[in-house]
């Protein structure tokens, strides 16, 4: 489970007008995905993380090959892991008005920064690697998948586990997270966390 950046400011967390949105893409065949179900565990974890107003988040199911081809691109590292998360929460700093965004109208001032939908970042997820993993890790294919999107989710928000502290702070975040939205309940007794992927 990596995020390719490490050491950055968190990101606001809240939009202009509006409500968090959660688009999701498929764009593998290994394994069928429930993309309804996952796009509400990931707006309930955005809610109860404080993310509010007009934010956008995506996240893609994608194969093998193109996580490992994501992962030598953004990470330097051969070959496929579970998670990847791109956070963009610098986006206020790069907006800027551009020669695009120049107003025909009588007003051209750029538009007030809270008026823009906020751009959370991406989750990338690699379904098959979820599956070889998930006995030895979550549990359950369908835990696994959980886990890695919830997971995902905190390093889109800031969140790391670059040291030990960090790491039992995130953990004990996504167990609750887990438990509210994914279980319902107390985790089950087969769920197990590992902090890091085998991949």
């Amino acid at each position: 489970m990596i995020d390719p950046r490490v050491g950055r400011l968190k990101p606001r967390r809240a939009g202009g007008d509006g409500e968090p949105e959660v688009f999701c893409a498929d764009e593998q065949s290994d394994h069928a995905i429930d993309l309804s179900r996952w796009q509400r565990l990931a707006l309930n974890v955005l809610r109860d993380e404080g993310v509010s107003g007009a934010a956008e988040m995506t996240v893609i199911y994608v194969d093998r090959d193109t996580m490992a081809n994501l992962n030598l691109q953004y990470m330097g590292k051969v070959g496929a892991t579970d998670v990847l998360a791109f956070p963009l929460d610098m986006i206020e700093a790069m907006r800027t008005p551009g020669p695009g965004a120049q107003s025909k109208s009588p007003d051209k001032s750029p538009p007030h920064l809270g008026d823009l939908p906020l751009l959370l970042g991406d989750v990338v997820i690699c379904p098959s690697v979820a599956f070889d993993q998930a006995s030895r890790h979550a549990g359950t294919f369908d835990d696994e998948m959980a886990l890695l999107l919830v997971h995902g989710i905190l390093h889109v928000l800031g969140e790391d586990h670059d040291n030990e502290v960090n790491e039992q702070r995130m953990h004990a975040r996504e167990r609750a997270h887990l438990e509210r939205h994914h279980w319902h309940g107390e985790a089950p007794s087969a769920f197990r966390h590992i902090p890091e992927s085998a991949s």
